[in-house]
């Protein structure tokens, strides 16, 4: 493997390495503090995959970590997980940093099966929904923290789930029952026992995690709004309100400086000093120390408890792996380089299960950060190395001071975030694109928003692919003319039948195929050979087909068939390569069309024409096959 290290560019990879990582830094935070993990576990994964990803990755100034999709993902993991484990986060992580782990070695898997080359097919509309319904939902997820409301710590919303809670913690004594033995009435009469002894706390607990449950994705956001609305906290509000406002002020002024650093440093700063730690709600504790590695990721293994996401795994895996090459190309367009994609798949997998190893959410490729570090002067992998390394510094020299920042400064800024990652581009042009694209691209976004990413991806790939398949069966259709040479027009024959137009009659006609012979075409050729008028030779011109796929082998195996037993001889010509390789393998020539009647090109089957069959009028007198009398 190749690590591509050339220090002739240390001091643009310096500095693009550093900006970049400044850049990454409030980002991170934020995707932390939105995953459910915590500003911690962001952080964690922004320093190994930044690090890691570039050191092993084919991209030589790709920039990883967190990102919008990712986080988005992973929220869904963190939650689903976490409520199978009695909402305890830290029961929950084993499980949840084992689904990350997989995810990247999945990833290091497709590149190593060379999985990467293929990305590049994914429609644009499929990415286009996908990334707009990512915008949408970071938006709408963020309202509440915005508006500084907690479901977590509504009282009254709690109060409204006490009834399920017991309900579960009776369950759950009985359970507890049936794993020993058979139940009996004694059994029941001890659950009645220890009801008694449950406590306030506990059914509160409870409680909270139906709540948070509930209150989760955006759904639960949209649900709670009403709520929220009236327990508004305004310095929370006032908090993320100037985040974004100097976000996006701040630009108008300078560039150089990332503005989402200077709202970061500025309202926490203000916040801290002028409000007080006490009087505002604070992202939480941040060790300063080097991140612990999680072996308990291998001695708490349960089979039960990842079996149900190792799908999802798959998804992540996915998702990271289109996410980073995408960005990949945008570095290989503004550097007039060229990636390899399957090396940056293995680098993004490696970085990806190094974090997880080390309690840090996954991530990908980030265009931001990535053109951050290209426009800084970065060159080569050293860049984002030094992108990881300027994080991991962050980390150990001011873990307690970044503690101190505000929960809704990290609100504003995902607000931002979320505002930048929507494709205006493909939203711009709906009313130009064809209809088609269009609903692939808003059936994508919907999915998204209210059902799942995984599963608006790959109905859109699906949609998508039928769709196309119905586009280029459309197009081999109009392509493809079947007619009588005599009835020919200039505009619908190939150059080189003009001289036979005159000299055939109707007894003999040409089809052209121009296109692949494909499943999505296959049924209308079959009825294009059952509809042929009364005619002797068929010659089927394979000059433009490239491709034949099984149904398409099919459909001229039995069209052949039909031909045949209505005593009409068929010739091809032109065909060659791939379809000529399938039609011997299957034995469609010589078994139904003999050798000596596959013509190289036209012109030899028009040469054979001329001089194997005597016409007179212009129509066939003695037609070859199987010396049948000439209908009249």
């Amino acid at each position: 493997m190749k690590f591509g290290f050339d220090f002739k560019h240390f001091k643009g990879d310096l500095f693009g390495g550093l900006t970049s990582g400044i850049v990454a830094l409030p980002l991170a935070l934020a995707f932390g503090v939105q995953s459910g993990m915590g500003a911690t576990a962001g952080l964690y994964g922004a320093i190994f995959i930044s690090f890691f990803a570039a050191l092993f990755g084919g991209t030589n100034t790709q920039i990883s970590g967190p990102t919008a999709p990712m986080t988005a993902v992973s929220m869904v993991i963190i939650a689903g997980i976490t409520a199978a484990n009695d909402g305890d986060l830290g029961k929950a992580l084993p499980y949840i940093l084992m689904v990350f782990l997989l995810s990247g070695l999945i990833q290091v898997l497709l590149g190593l099966l060379k999985v990467g080359q293929y990305i590049r097919y994914i429609p644009y509309p499929v990415i286009s929904g996908f990334m707009t319904g990512i915008g949408v939902i970071i938006l709408i997820t963020q309202i509440l923290p915005t508006l500084g409301y907690y479901p977590k710590e509504d009282i009254s919303f709690l109060n409204e789930f006490k009834p399920q809670a017991q309900e579960i913690i009776l369950e759950k004594i009985l359970r507890e029952k049936a794993a020993d033995d058979v139940l009996v009435l004694e059994d029941f009469k001890e659950t009645i026992n220890r009801a008694a002894e449950i406590t306030d706390t506990q059914i509160m607990k409870e409680a909270a995690v139906l709540a948070a449950a509930d209150a989760s994705g955006v759904l639960g956001a949209l649900k709670l709004l009403p709520r929220a609305a009236q327990n508004i906290n305004y310095i929370n509000l006032f908090l993320a309100l100037l985040t974004i406002l100097i976000i996006y002020g701040f630009k108008t002024i300078t560039t150089a400086v990332p503005s989402s650093l200077v709202a970061l440093l500025g309202v926490s700063l203000g916040a801290y000093f002028g409000l007080g730690e006490d009087n505002y709600r604070a992202i939480g504790t941040i060790p300063s120390g080097f991140p612990i590695f999680y072996s308990n990721v291998f001695s708490e293994f349960s089979w039960s408890q990842i079996s149900p996401y190792i799908f999802t795994a798959i998804s992540l895996a996915a998702l990271g792996a289109i996410d980073s090459l995408l960005t990949s190309i945008v570095a290989d367009n503004m550097t007039k380089t060229k990636h390899n994609p399957n090396q940056e798949l293995v680098g993004q997998g490696i970085g990806n299960s190094i974090a997880a190893l080390f309690g840090g959410i996954p991530g990908a490729g980030a265009t931001i950060r990535t053109v951050v570090n290209i426009n800084s002067g970065g060159k080569t992998k050293l860049s984002g190395m030094i992108a990881g390394l300027l994080l991991l510094v962050v980390l150990l020299a001011l873990g307690q001071l970044a503690s101190k920042i505000p929960a809704a400064v990290l609100a504003g800024i995902l607000i931002t975030v979320g505002i930048g990652v929507m494709d205006y581009k493909g939203l711009r042009h709906i009313f130009q694109l064809p209809v088609a694209e269009v609903i692939v691209m808003f059936t994508v976004l919907g999915l998204t928003i209210f059902v799942g990413l995984i599963q608006a991806v790959l109905v859109g790939l699906i949609l998508s692919s039928i769709l196309f398949m119905k586009k280029i069966s459309d197009v081999v259709d109009h392509r493809t003319n079947t007619a009588p040479l005599k009835e020919f027009s200039r505009e619908i024959m190939w150059q080189d039948e003009a001289d036979l137009i005159h000299q055939i009659g109707d007894k003999i006609y040409i089809k052209h195929l121009d296109g692949p012979l494909f499943f999505g075409f296959a049924s209308r050729f079959q009825d294009m050979i059952n509809a042929l008028p009364d005619v002797q030779i068929v010659i089927i011109r394979m000059d433009r087909v490239p491709y034949v796929d099984q149904s398409g082998l099919y459909a001229m195996e039995d069209a052949l068939i039909t031909l045949q037993d209505q005593d009409i001889k068929v010739c091809f010509t032109g065909l060659s390569g791939q379809p000529l390789d399938i039609f011997e393998r299957f034995n469609l020539i010589p078994s139904l069309v003999e050798q000596q009647y596959s013509f190289k090109n036209f012109e030899e089957c028009a040469q054979w024409i001329k001089e194997s069959i005597p016409f007179e009028h212009q129509n066939i007198s003695n037609p070859i096959a199987n010396n049948h009398t000439t209908k009249e």
